[in-house]
């Protein structure tokens, strides 16, 4: 069901003000794993990192971003609007919390130098095949570009704030699945998924939006069930390495308008290929560097 202006502007209204410390109920004690320290935040410490606005510019987000969700898909209106992600520092430390919305305007990157967290997923068949998504032409950022399996973030919510084991990453990994791809949660164990690396990396997507992520490389191999949510991808398809080494060379001679998006080619270039070796040996495990994060341009 499709919204209307001034419902959407009075509801911005209250996503643009200052956040307070009862967004979830229970406190969490959050773990933040860097490379150089290790400690330990509460979960109201970090509700109470609010963002302020002066009211003048209060105004002119509220009034841009009524104007951005006039023109959006719903559903993506309700992605941007609703979903809150987690802000982290360049250490992957949990600093507070922001919409997708905001977390995407390339304005907001680079003045407040915005950075949150998010996931990839690349899941292979047992032949394996990796598989491929063609993202919707109602994304807001890098809409119809082939991408690995999934790519979303982990929510401001206490399932997706776990960070023992990367289960909260895990957890919306499995969520995004079933969202995107109708991969049921069965077909999917978050205890399936291994994390491989941690990339940092900031790419725009057109003059407006863009993407600036401490992303979570995941592998999963298994068999699924897929059945792709028509407001989320556009087309899939299972790939060996001989089938995605010809679509990077279409990408980079452009042709057939094929595009990739940006945090895939990253990890093509740095890392895809040597994994699958892993992949096709079963010894994924001696691939994981969870301690690194890689800062890729």
């Amino acid at each position: 069901m499709s919204l209307s202006l001034s419902y959407v502007t009075s509801s911005l209204v209250t996503r643009l003000s200052p956040r307070t410390s009862s967004l979830l109920p229970n406190p969490l004690t959050l773990r933040c794993s860097t490379t150089t320290r290790s400690s330990r935040r509460s979960f109201s410490h970090i509700c109470n990192r609010r963002r302020l606005y002066s009211s003048a510019a209060t105004t002119t987000v509220m009034g841009d971003a009524a104007t951005d969700a006039a023109g959006m898909d719903a559903v993506q209106r309700r992605l941007m609007f609703e979903d809150e992600c987690i802000l982290v520092d360049e250490n992957d430390c949990v600093v507070g919390h922001d919409t997708k919305y905001n977390c995407h305007l390339m304005e907001k990157i680079e003045s407040e130098n915005l950075l949150h967290r998010a996931f990839s997923v690349f899941l292979f068949n047992s032949k394996y095949e990796l598989l491929l998504q063609q993202r919707s032409a109602t994304k807001v950022t890098f809409p119809l570009v082939w991408t690995n399996t999934c790519c979303s973030h982990p929510l401001y919510r206490e399932s997706e704030l776990i960070e023992e084991n990367t289960l909260g990453v895990r957890n919306a990994a499995q969520r995004k699945l079933l969202d995107e791809l109708g991969i049921p949660a069965e077909d999917v164990p978050v205890d399936q998924f291994t994390p491989l690396g941690r990339i940092l990396y900031k790419a725009p997507s057109d003059g407006k939006w863009g993407e600036h992520e401490l992303d979570y490389l995941l592998f999963i191999v298994r068999d699924v069930n897929v059945h792709p949510n028509p407001d989320e991808v556009a087309d899939i398809r299972y790939v060996d390495r001989h089938q995605l080494k010809e679509l990077l060379r279409k990408a980079d001679a452009g042709e057939e308008g094929l595009k990739l998006s940006p945090w895939f080619r990253l990890v093509v270039d740095n890392f895809l290929f040597k994994w699958w070796d892993h992949v096709e040996k079963g010894t994924l495990q001696e691939a994981a560097d969870m301690k690194t994060i890689h800062k890729l341009t």
